[in-house]
């Protein structure tokens, strides 16, 4: 179980906006990526994300270049998940891959509101907010597994490991 505060934003966030193009071959370390997390869009936000803090968004969330560090700059912003219509599936796959959770459920992104406490159960796939509960397909324990490890790389290393 998660509990965060929500930062919503709306459709079609692409990932320009949620790690800004002209740092792309200047900064490669993890935690000054979050430092620029949504600078383009909601300029406080990198200063104000809090552990735990969750993303909602509208549709085609991470549209744009595949680039990893816009998934990797909000992880290391220490955002929780993103709540969001739908993803680009690109961004989907790099979200996972980071340890990133990411959570389509359209009726809950038009429920949540801005600043509202939220709280998400990843095992048995349910969201509750202010407006009610809210069911969404639970992740495959693989993905629970990578993202519980901290990501793709993580999570192999950590079952070569237990192989041996």
């Amino acid at each position: 179980m998660v509990k965060g505060k929500v930062w919503k934003y709306g459709d079609d966030i692409n990932t320009d906006v949620i790690f800004p193009g002209k740092y792309t071959y200047t900064i490669h370390d993890p935690n000054e990526m979050a430092q620029h997390a949504l600078e383009d869009l909601d300029p406080g936000f990198a200063t104000a994300v809090r552990k735990d803090d969750i993303i909602v968004a509208g549709k085609n969330f991470g549209c744009g270049s595949s680039r990893e560090q816009a998934a990797t700059c909000l992880k290391f912003a220490k955002v929780r998940a993103v709540i969001a219509k739908s993803f680009s599936r690109l961004y989907f796959r790099n979200g996972i891959n980071t340890g990133l959770a990411l959570i389509q459920s359209p009726e809950a992104v038009d429920a949540i509101e801005n600043g509202e406490e939220i709280e998400i159960d990843f095992d048995r796939g349910i969201l509750y907010c202010k407006a009610g509960t809210f069911n969404f397909p639970p992740l495959p324990e693989f993905v629970l597994g990578i993202i519980e490890d901290g990501g793709l790389i993580a999570h192999v290393k950590k079952k070569i490991a237990q192989a041996k």
